[in-house]
């Protein structure tokens, strides 16, 4: 017979706390599991320091959880061989503490519209009853003599405590599935969960499925379903490199390695460990997610961690695990705590040591990886002041320069005497045959040609024209075409306030024109040849805000100069990529631009001849015409390097293009 030790109601105010927690709980009700789990955990843990402590002198033997479904009664069982609990820290655990912080929870946070649960362990066992319609204790304690204690409660606040059964050391809870509920009862949810929640456990968690005997088939032994192993709470040196490549493989499987990898370790002034890695982004990436997995003592707590992350390392992958993370609160105070905003600071410190240490210890592999890295650093040095001034040294930009020449040889002879070998131990920033540059050193190096000037190109195919203009004449130019150099670009601006920023396609420097080249009036027209051009180009294409510049352009072949050019004003164009971006509107190609036509090119000297050819009485004549439409051809060719035609402009183009060859063919056959 069952000896009843006691009956009664659990001591709370809130009649209806079962259905407030559970509406409240119900997009996260899978963390029952968790829950339950974790609180095993810690059972094995406390017998653990118990035994250390010398109040236990039994034997703890290998420590287990096991998770036990009976798929047809729809039933689900946690056991440990913990601590285990007597009559009276029943009631005070679960009588008292467990329901009395439930309801103090439903109090605090009911009232807040934008509170969500992100872990609230405090909750543990009681968060049960979001999927049970009866959930029983099984449980006896390690000291001696101890009577084993069954409890039981159907989802009310109505309590049966009893002596129980069981007859080894531990806890096990008993949870009878609501109806709605029996997908927990299913070996395959099981297995999601632990490997979801609780897979880098220190303790074997073990699944076992009751299902009716077949004949001539044992009982299957209960199997280990958690990875267990928590390679960021291993010490760096005991890691190989292997170890690190694995362990993302497990996270993100079937992505590309990752760059590079940082293991956060420290206890002071708060604890947090976790391994960071620097994925390949994908143009498609986006940054305003995390995928950083957010852990508390080796138990999953959430698929990102947003508010703990500084934003410029949203993109990375990885593990952070930290029990001074509040869990159980809003974002808005996440966002506001002091030490998670000093964890912040510390996890973006890290990251940038790392950086450093790559950039000093192995510059190839830092220039390979500067597509993907520098994405994050500049934006880190946009977001993060504290960050800027760590990186500054080492932010690089791809180079016209061939820096390889620039590193000094020293050679000694060897101790034969008949042989030389290179000693020098200066650093390459030439990879794969691309230089790599920072801002400091392209100033110094071109001090004597441009003080305080630096050339940049953002598009390496459009403005190819451009560049090839500028490093004809010896200027250097810097590539800055990754999709977040356009704000990068005001950004070194506001930070290097004496320094000018001009892309290739905005304006030239006077080094790329002959100021030299006498102009010679033509008596026939009473013009320049530049002043014929220019009114050629403006009777031709006939835009009124299309501004006609003619520039005799430097070059060792005037033919394998561009013929024209369309050029950006700097101020301008800025004004209008900001404009697109307040209204968040596609970049649309200003009306307002310049077409510098180079009178040095053959084909533009032939033109004017052209033009000036046969006269006739009415109408224009064969040669202008011919003319005209060669004016239209090289500024659809000069606009091409700008930007890429609509179907209407395309259309026009190439008919144009088929009806000038025509003439010309036409010519030539005459």
């Amino acid at each position: 017979m069952t000896t009843i030790l006691e009956q009664g109601n659990i001591s709370i105010h809130t009649e209806n706390i079962f259905p407030i927690i559970k509406k409240w709980l119900y997009s996260d009700h899978e963390i029952f599991l968790r829950e339950l789990v974790s609180n095993a955990v810690d059972a094995i843990q406390k017998l653990k320091m118990v035994s250390n402590s010398d109040e236990f002198s039994g034997e703890i033997g290998d420590p287990e959880i096991v998770i036990t479904i009976d798929p047809e009664n729809k039933t689900l069982a946690v056991s440990d061989n913990g601590i285990g609990m007597t009559a009276d820290e029943v009631k005070k655990y679960i009588n008292q503490v467990a329901f009395s912080s439930a309801e103090e929870f439903v109090e605090k946070y009911k009232a807040s519209a934008d509170q969500q649960i992100i872990g609230h362990f405090g909750l543990g066992f009681y968060s049960s009853f979001m999927v049970a319609k009866q959930v029983t204790i099984d449980t006896l304690s390690y000291k001696a003599d101890s009577q084993a204690v069954n409890w039981s409660c159907d989802g009310s606040t109505e309590f049966k405590l009893s002596e129980g059964d069981r007859s080894t050391r531990g806890t096990t809870v008993t949870l009878a599935l609501q109806d709605e509920e029996h997908e927990y009862a299913e070996p395959y949810r099981i297995r999601q969960l632990i490997k979801t929640y609780c897979d880098f456990l220190p303790i074997p968690i073990k699944l076992e499925v009751i299902e009716p005997p077949k004949e001539g088939e044992e009982a299957k032994a209960p199997e280990q379903i958690n990875r267990q192993k928590a390679p960021w709470k291993e010490s760096p040196k005991s890691l190989s490199q292997e170890d690190y490549l694995e362990f993302y493989r497990y996270l993100y499987p079937f992505q590309e390695e990752p760059l590079l990898w940082v293991h956060l370790n420290t206890d002071h002034p708060f604890v947090v460990q976790g391994i960071l890695y620097f994925p390949k982004l994908k143009p498609d990436v986006d940054v305003s997610k995390g995928q950083i997995k957010l852990f508390c003592n080796q138990v999953f707590v959430s698929e990102n961690c947003e508010e703990v992350i500084p934003k410029f390392l949203l993109p990375l992958r990885g593990v952070v695990d930290s029990a001074d993370i509040p869990l159980n609160v809003s974002r808005s105070f996440l966002q506001n705590d002091r030490t998670v905003r000093r964890i912040a600071d510390y996890i973006a410190k890290k990251v940038g040591d790392r950086l450093k240490e790559l950039y000093r210890d192995d510059r190839a592999q830092y220039i390979r990886s500067w597509q993907d890295l520098g994405t994050f650093v500049k934006f880190g040095s946009i977001n993060d002041d504290k960050f800027k001034k760590q990186v500054e040294d080492i932010l690089i930009y791809r180079t016209t320069s061939n820096l390889s020449d620039d590193i000094p040889k020293v050679e000694v002879q060897t101790a034969d005497g008949d042989a030389w070998e290179d000693t020098s131990n200066a650093v390459s920033n030439t990879v794969d045959g691309k230089s790599y540059t920072t801002l400091k050193e392209y100033l110094e190096r071109n001090k004597e040609r441009h003080e305080n000037r630096i050339f940049y190109c953002t598009d390496e195919v459009t403005q190819a024209t451009y560049v090839q203009l500028h490093t004809s004449q010896g200027l250097e130019v810097l590539f800055m075409d990754s999709f977040i150099d356009s704000h990068f670009v005001s950004f070194l601006e506001r930070e290097y306030s004496q320094v000018q920023f001009s892309r290739v396609d905005a304006e030239l420097d006077d080094t790329l024109i002959d100021k030299e080249q006498a102009e010679i009036v033509d008596p026939k027209t009473n013009q320049t040849r530049s002043e014929q051009v220019k009114e050629l180009f403006q009777k031709a294409l006939n835009k009124p805000k299309l501004i006609i510049r003619t520039e005799a352009l430097k070059g060792d072949d005037p033919a394998n100069m561009p013929p024209a050019m369309v050029l950006l004003p700097e101020q301008l164009r800025r004004m209008q990529e900001m404009n697109a971006l307040l209204q968040q509107q596609n970049i649309q190609f200003p009306e307002e631009h310049i077409l510098l036509v180079n009178t040095t090119h053959p084909m533009i000297q032939n033109l004017i001849n052209l033009s000036q050819g046969a006269i006739v009485t009415k109408g224009q004549s064969p040669s202008a015409e011919l003319a005209d439409m060669i004016c239209h051809h090289v500024y659809d060719l000069a606009l091409m390097a700008q930007k890429g035609f609509d179907a209407d402009g395309m259309k026009a183009f190439v008919e144009r293009s088929n009806q000038v060859l025509t003439k010309l063919t036409d010519r030539a056959a005459h």
